[in-house]
Order: structure tokens, then sequence, then C-alpha cells
């Protein structure tokens, strides 16, 4: 890995940590609505990007979740989740459809985190909660975010131009 990667990466982390806490509440609880997750996209530009995600998703989880196994969880969704969006760049042309289908990953794949929350969390709210309950909350939480991200993050391309930046 280059200097320059590793220098981006880390600031993608970073930015990743901070968002996250800034809203910390809202992305750690049933209804999560992290809107860091929207970084996620970056993938769909250059899979370099991957490194500073996944690792901004591992401090930020290690740093604010009530849940320290989120830690292992949050990052094998991130890691699967933009592993098949990378997959996708070799079928699927056009950076919108690929945002699209970024989309449908983490949505879909958000039962890995409704697992760990019904399996590990002691928390009041979550007992009694169907598990496919869970899953449905969580995964309109995601979907919801990462659409928002979609016209963000290809208005921020236009002017930053993210597949020459790292």
């Amino acid at each position: 890995m280059n200097v320059r990667t590793m220098a981006t990466s880390g600031v993608i982390a970073a930015l990743y940590v901070a968002v996250t806490f800034l809203i910390a509440p809202f992305g750690f609880m049933l209804v999560q609505f992290r809107v860091s997750e929207i970084f996620n996209h970056l993938v769909v530009f250059n899979k370099k990007y991957i490194f500073g995600i996944l690792i901004g998703v591992f401090v930020a989880n290690f740093l604010f979740s009530p849940i320290l196994v989120d830690v292992l969880f949050g990052v094998f969704h991130s890691l699967l989740a933009l592993s098949i969006t990378i997959l996708s760049a070799k079928f699927i042309k056009g950076v919108i459809k690929r945002m699209f289908i970024n989309t449908a990953a983490f949505t879909v794949l958000m039962i890995i985190i409704a697992y760990q929350l019904k399996i590990f969390a002691d928390i009041p709210d979550y007992n009694g909660i169907p598990f496919l309950s869970v899953y449905l909350i969580l995964a309109l939480g995601e979907f919801i975010i990462m659409t928002i991200g979609i016209p963000i993050m290809h208005a921020l391309d236009k002017r930053l131009n993210f597949k020459k930046l790292i």
C-alpha cells in the first residue's frame, strides 16, 4: 500500500469515526441511522477505499458500541457488503447503478447485525421483539441512509473526483 492510499485511508477512517461520534446514540440503537454509512459508497469509485472504511467501522464500534462484539460483527458486515460491491463492478457499469447495488448489499446483510443484537445485546428494549422485526427495522434504517447517500456522494464526486483521490 502506498503512502497516498494509507493517508487517504486514515482520513476516511477518521471522518467515519467523527461522523459516527456526532450521532452516536442514533447509530447504535434498534432504529439505527448511522450517517457515516454514507462513506460506504466510496468503494464504488475506487476499491482502495475499503481500508479506510473498515478501519473506521472498527474504531467507531470499539469506541461507541455498547456491545463489544459489535466490533467483529460490524467489520464482518461491512467487509462482506463492500466485497460484493467491489466484485459487482466487473459486471455493472455506472456509478449510480453500483451505488444501488452497494445499498442493496448493506441493507440485505443487516441480517448479520440483527443476529448480533438478538444474540448478544442485553438491552431490555430488544427482549420480546421478533427477529424478523429487528432485521426489518435495521434494514430500513440502513436503506434510508444509504439511499440518501447516493445523490450526496454523486455530487461530491463531481467536485472531488473520488477515483483519483486515493
